[in-house]
């Protein structure tokens, strides 16, 4: 995968909450917890669950949730 944004941390994640459209997809980076907002969609797409290794990937206002 090659992406443009610099600020890039692999964690694992730690719990994917579904809600009707929009999922919190909470990651454990060296003792800190990251959650981001994105949609159920990407949580399928993405074969997002607990355990799987997963990067969150910040943008100015953003953050984004990516595997290899």
């Amino acid at each position: 995968m090659k992406i443009s944004a610099r600020n890039f941390i692999r964690g694992k994640i730690i719990n994917v909450q579904k809600g009707t459209t929009t999922a919190h997809v909470s990651i454990e980076i060296t003792g800190c917890v990251l959650t981001a907002s994105i949609m159920n969609e990407s949580v399928e797409e993405l074969g997002l669950e607990q355990g799987k290794e997963a990067s969150a990937i910040i943008k100015s206002s953003d953050v984004m949730i990516a595997i290899d």
